[in-house]
């Protein structure tokens, strides 16, 4: 059966109002979060696994510029195996890529290779977990790396990635807590926002971050 990319965020933000007074009291102080444009675009798995191997733990300018660096070296924009390979360990070093990205870039390559990362065509008939599953047993790739995957580039609508700061913030924020939740804490509080727990975590997102906009005094001449 064939998995569609996206979801209705209407539907998912009404849901998870009814089901959570709390959260939908916010949701509604954030405002409405549409349907993101990325869901209906192609791309390409094993690139965008190189890339987010390249970013993890580096600033967004840093890490840009480190990618931008692989390409030219590589001599192409689409980072597979047999660009990869175009590459050997010391001009990955001299590009910024640490040791262990340049093993996990080696294994990423191994396995596609391999034939054992799925297209975005085969990911089409995949449930979450076996996505997941195929992913993680790259070097390098976590779970929240996948979920992030899940979430922004295939438009799956039940992922809530339990070990993410900014999320357990939103939550912590929700409930009026002295700490932030335990991932623990914030599976089980999340068991009421399914099957749209994806909606969830972009609110909870928003939430960490929510400062209201004081409004500006209205002139008096214009009263």
């Amino acid at each position: 059966m064939r998995i569609a990319r996206g979801h209705d965020m209407e539907a998912a933000a009404a849901h998870l109002a009814r089901r959570d007074r709390k959260l939908g009291s916010w949701m509604r102080k954030v405002g409405v979060i549409d349907a993101d444009p990325r869901w209906r675009r192609p791309f390409d798995v094993v690139d965008a696994l190189a890339r987010a191997i390249l970013y993890q733990q580096l600033a967004g300018k840093a890490a840009a510029t480190i990618v931008g660096r692989v390409e030219l070296a590589a001599g192409t924009r689409k980072l597979h195996a047999s660009a990869l390979d175009r590459v050997d360990d010391p001009a990955l070093r001299a590009c910024g890529v640490s040791g262990n990205k340049a093993l996990a870039l080696r294994d990423l390559a191994a396995h596609e290779r391999r034939g054992e990362i799925p297209t975005l065509r085969q990911m089409a008939t995949m449930p979450d977990e076996a996505i997941i599953e195929a992913l993680t047993a790259v070097r390098g790739i976590g779970r929240w790396t996948v979920q992030m995957m899940l979430m922004f580039r295939l438009g799956r609508p039940d992922q809530l990635p339990i070990d993410d700061l900014g999320v357990r913030k939103g939550m912590q924020r929700i409930d009026r807590l002295d700490e932030m939740p335990t991932p623990r804490e914030l599976a089980a509080r999340g068991e009421a926002w399914g099957p749209y727990r994806t909606c969830a975590s972009l609110y909870l997102w928003r939430i960490a971050d929510f400062s209201p906009t004081p409004k500006s005094a209205t002139p008096r001449s214009q009263e």
